[in-house]
């Protein structure tokens, strides 16, 4: 029951935070990321904010043998940069750029509006089968 509960606590957390952080909204990324444009800055407030949590948490990663609610640490054992991560990666700014979500709001904003959202979230599965089958994981 813990294996399900500390995960759903976590993500219902993370998704509150991202729809009152504004996230959620794709108009608003859409001008947090025009920045010769009408640019809004709000949006730097909540990634400040995510920052310092995470520097937090990391402080605290550093000082404890193993996790409060895991076996061990899930941390990346890899630190090469490879043209499939820098690929990804603009290919997921770019989908952020046109969409105005990016997987974690996207999720979050099917609550908020279930249509628009499930139209990104079938395209963004659908996009993670298509690498998948191309790369014979599936």
């Amino acid at each position: 029951m813990r294996a399900i509960l500390i995960p759903l606590a976590s993500g219902t957390i993370f998704g509150a935070g991202l729809a009152l952080g504004g996230m959620t909204d794709p108009a608003r990324v859409r001008g947090f990321l025009d920045l010769f444009g009408a640019w809004d800055p709000t949006l730097a407030f909540v990634m400040g904010g995510a920052v310092l949590v995470m520097a937090a948490a990391w402080l605290v990663q550093g000082k404890l043998l193993r996790p409060w609610f895991a076996e061990g640490f899930a941390l990346p054992d890899r630190s090469d940069i490879t043209l499939r991560l820098v690929g990804g990666s603009a290919l997921f700014g770019i989908g952020w750029g046109i969409a105005g979500l990016c997987p974690g709001p996207g999720f979050a904003a099917l609550a908020i509006e279930p249509v628009s959202a499930a139209v990104f979230v079938a395209a963004m599965l659908a996009g993670m089968l298509m690498v998948r089958l191309i790369e014979g994981q599936a």
